[in-house]
């Protein structure tokens, strides 16, 4: 399934199966001599400094999350870094989301971290504290940040050092299908220039989905813990306050999931059978299996749906608060960083630095990630941007200056957390429990993951 996908790149030595690189280490430290000796004969061993190498050459993992045309533009990319440095050989792999998550802690629980990797805002606080990601500040004689959006560049930051550097700038939207809304009476959602819209006036278009086409108007988006931030933060709440704790009440919480198991009941969002199919991945969103006609997600990865709905796809703000006040905000799409104990620091950031800053490799990437944060670079790529990636940026265009500054990133324990969101909001999606009773479950289980 799509969200289990890994590859490892034809003709290249995988690492699978074997050792963490802590161990290798240590054994080549014992081994040194006998190494020396052995280095002389075999075309691929351990450097002195627990490196890999490959015939000469220094070998990096890179791993990513996506869906498939993220993968063959990164590859691509790679590619032309190797090209550009015959003396590192990278090993790629990508899977989606949830599967991505769940190896890449996996890995780093056993000291096995890939030398670069891709980061979510919610991981940062995590791989951070816990000394799996390198201070890139120790890199920045070859890591390039001067370009950067000084506030995006921030958020990669812990107690002030810099853990990670935003890739992407992205943002949510409501993804839809136009031609079936055309055709069910809708007109197109109002545009942030035009005011936006209010969970209200979404939760209308919803019921006018559902009655002249017969399909739920969109996913419910009471599992999605992304899409209450939006809803808090219209009401002037946060999700976190600024000593990590939780910014919200059971009432707050209880009121969301009210509003959303309301919209489930009546039909107009999709059932449970559906939402408990997300994994992270657009090809199982009741958008992408043809059973609801929008979906809330970010908009780089909403790419994928291109390949899934034969008439296209079109981006509308995120619901705003009742006055209007907009929950969404310009987010960090992803992070790259790099692993605390790689044998090859410089050459890990140079492929770092490659991925932002380089401009061929920005016109192979385009808007995979979201719109570069390299300011020159982003300037530069606009006019030549196309197809979606086009779609991207003129979304974006809308909602500048109209968004409120992103919260900082969120504690070690949200990544967990989500899947508690998740999970309690299953329960009242099959009537198990009331949105007050998972709200109070969620509330207790949230402050204690916080405080340990």
């Amino acid at each position: 399934m799509p969200g289990n996908r890994t590859r490892t790149r034809t003709g290249k030595k995988s690492r699978t199966g074997k050792k963490p690189r802590r161990s290798r280490k240590a054994a080549a430290a014992v081994a040194t001599g006998l190494a020396v000796a052995l280095c002389a004969a075999l075309t691929a061993c351990l450097g002195p400094d627990g490196s890999t190498s490959a015939g000469g050459k220094v070998v990096l993992r890179y791993t990513w999350w996506g869906n498939p045309d993220r993968a063959a533009r990164t590859q691509a990319a790679v590619d032309l870094f190797e090209k550009k440095h015959p003396d590192v050989d990278v090993q790629t792999s990508f899977a989606g989301y949830d599967a991505y998550k769940q190896k890449l802690a996996t890995q780093a629980a056993g000291g096995d971290a890939p030398d670069v990797m891709q980061l979510d805002y919610r991981m940062i606080d995590q791989y951070a504290s816990g000394g799996v990601l390198l201070d890139l500040g120790t890199q920045r004689t070859t890591l390039r940040t001067g370009e950067f959006e000084p506030g995006l560049l921030a958020t990669g930051k812990l107690n002030g050092k810099q853990y990670a550097v935003p890739q992407g700038r992205g943002t949510e939207a409501v993804v839809h299908d136009p031609t079936q809304w055309k055709e069910a009476g809708l007109e197109p959602p109002a545009d942030a220039s035009a005011g936006g819209w209010t969970w209200d006036q979404w939760a209308d278009a919803m019921r006018v989905l559902k009655k002249k086409t017969g399909k739920p108007g969109g996913t419910d988006p009471g599992q999605s813990e992304d899409a209450f931030e939006v809803w808090l933060r219209g009401q002037g709440r946060s999700l976190y306050t600024e000593g990590h704790e939780l910014g919200f009440t059971v009432d707050d919480l209880t009121r969301w999931w009210t509003f959303t198991d309301g919209l489930r009941r009546e039909g107009v969002v999709s059932p449970a059978e559906q939402t408990t199919q997300l994994d992270g991945s657009v090809e199982n969103t009741p958008l992408g299996r043809g059973k609801a006609l929008s979906d809330m997600n970010w908009d780089a990865p909403a790419s994928g749906y291109l390949a899934l709905i034969p008439d296209g796809i079109a981006l509308a703000p995120m619901p705003s608060g009742p006055d209007g006040t907009p929950g969404q905000y310009f987010k960090p799409s992803m992070f790259m960083g790099v692993a605390a104990d790689t044998g090859s620091p410089e050459q890990a950031a140079l492929l770092v630095d490659f991925m932002l800053n380089d401009r061929e490799a920005a016109a192979i990437l385009g808007a995979t990630r979201g719109i570069p944060v390299n300011e020159s670079i982003r300037e530069e790529l606009a006019p030549k941007l196309k197809d979606f990636d086009k779609t991207i940026y003129a979304y974006q265009a809308t909602l500048e200056g109209k968004l409120a500054t992103p919260p900082q990133a969120p504690p070690s324990g949200d990544s967990a957390l989500q899947t508690t969101f998740q999970r309690d909001y299953d329960q009242v999606s099959y009537e198990r429990m009331s949105p007050r009773e998972a709200a109070q479950d969620y509330v207790t289980e949230a402050k204690a993951e916080l405080r340990s």
